[in-house]
């Protein structure tokens, strides 16, 4: 972190009341649990490969 970024973090740390150090945590924190979150939509989204039973049931549904 430059010096700039580090005096604008102080800044904003200030503003809401913690200390710098603290005000790192939270933010690292929160970056954390935005990509466990988007970690977790992104697998949801994912189709689920059908089971074994499923697949043999479509394989005995099947014309011959």
């Amino acid at each position: 972190m430059t010096a700039g970024q580090r005096a604008y973090e102080a800044k904003r740390a200030a503003k809401a009341g913690v200390s710098l150090e603290k005000w790192l945590d939270s933010k690292e924190r929160e970056k954390r649990d935005e990509a466990r979150a988007r970690d977790k939509a992104a697998k949801q989204a994912e189709p689920k490969k059908p089971g074994f039973f499923s697949r043999l049931i479509a394989k005995a549904e099947k014309p011959l």
